[in-house]
């Protein structure tokens, strides 16, 4: 139940907005200027405001698609990431958004033609017919709160026979109905994240368990759908063979090799301003007091550490999956 729905006075009267509203009739409604009135005041406290987080529909006025970061990709040379949402419904403890953001409070752009318009425009200036990937899900969850966004419902049929065209919706979710309500295409890839269940268990509040996950990709693959998994952030830890080797298993035994786009890898790694932050909301978090470095501004294991448990990830998917297929992201590019 969302309390409290504040709404930029300049999408009103939107056709999104009142959809939205028309879902919460009890919630309490305050129209705003701007939405940064709200999410960049400063003196919030992210871990109180994330019990009970507010709803803010906003019109986004630019940066509508943006480069991704350097060296991180699944296979294409043009790489993109655009976001309809700030924020997440699930608290993971190693988030980076609670390290970005001084608000917990949801941001929902609910101007979702600016978005399409700004990919038909670099679209049209690929002259050269290069793969281009677009990513959604990385300042939210893609598909967690569609029933109240319709970001699935809009953007698929937008992406469906793009040319040279990828779109990647990243994800925890197990709200896929409207996904197995569409016609399946091979350029659209349905990405879930995990960490194993000993990990997810003490990190991933109000995340779907990973069982839940698994039983929804086996259903997404049975309808046709492409899929990515995304081991990102693998988390070192004692037992992290045994656990990231059962993980793998449970996930290839239930769904076909075939239905895989990609898998990535990337260690647990944050810039050096958003890892102090985060971790002095957790000053007893055990995830948090490994002996982290800092290299090229950025807050990781040591090389050694992040490199054993990456190439053994590697190796052991090499058990099921191509190598061609197996991607990792290096932060110290």
């Amino acid at each position: 139940m969302i309390e409290t729905i504040y709404v930029e006075e300049s999408v009103e009267e939107h056709s999104r907005t009142k959809k939205i509203l028309k879902k919460f009739p009890n919630s309490t409604i305050i129209v705003c200027d701007r939405y940064k009135e709200i999410f960049n005041r400063k003196k919030q406290n992210f871990r109180i405001q994330k019990t009970s987080p507010s709803l803010i529909i906003a019109k986004k006025n630019n940066n509508f698609v943006l480069p991704t970061p350097k060296g991180l990709g699944i296979g294409s040379n043009k790489n993109y990431y655009f976001s309809h949402m700030l924020n997440c419904l699930y608290d993971c403890r190693y988030c980076f958004l609670q390290g970005m953001y001084e608000s917990s409070n949801f941001v929902l752009f609910i101007n979702f033609e600016s978005f399409t318009n700004s990919i038909e425009k670099i679209l049209k200036n690929n002259l050269i017919d290069e793969k281009i990937t677009f990513f959604s899900g990385y300042d939210c969850d893609s598909l967690a709160m569609e029933s109240i966004t319709g970001f699935v419902k809009f953007f698929l049929p937008f992406f469906e026979n793009k040319p040279n065209t990828e779109i990647e919706l990243r994800t925890k979710s197990v709200a896929i109905n409207e996904i197995l309500n569409q016609k399946p295409f091979n350029s659209c890839i349905i990405a879930y994240s995990f960490t194993p269940d000993e990990i997810a268990k003490k990190n991933e509040h109000g995340a779907p368990p990973v069982k839940s996950r698994i039983n929804a990709m086996q259903k997404l693959s049975n309808a046709g759908w492409k899929l990515g998994l995304r081991l990102d952030p693998l988390i070192y830890h004692s037992n992290y063979k045994d656990n990231y080797k059962k993980l793998i298993d449970d996930i290839f035994l239930k769904i076909s090799v075939k239905s895989f786009h990609s898998i990535s890898l990337g260690a647990m790694r944050f810039p050096k301003k958003m890892f102090n932050k985060i971790s002095n909301l957790y000053p007893d978090e055990k995830l948090f007091s490994k002996d982290f470095v800092q290299i090229n501004k950025m807050k990781s294991y040591p090389k050694i550490i992040e490199s054993e448990i990456v190439n053994y990830c590697k190796e052991y998917l090499k058990k099921y999956i191509d190598e061609d297929q197996i991607f990792s992201f290096d932060p110290y590019l």
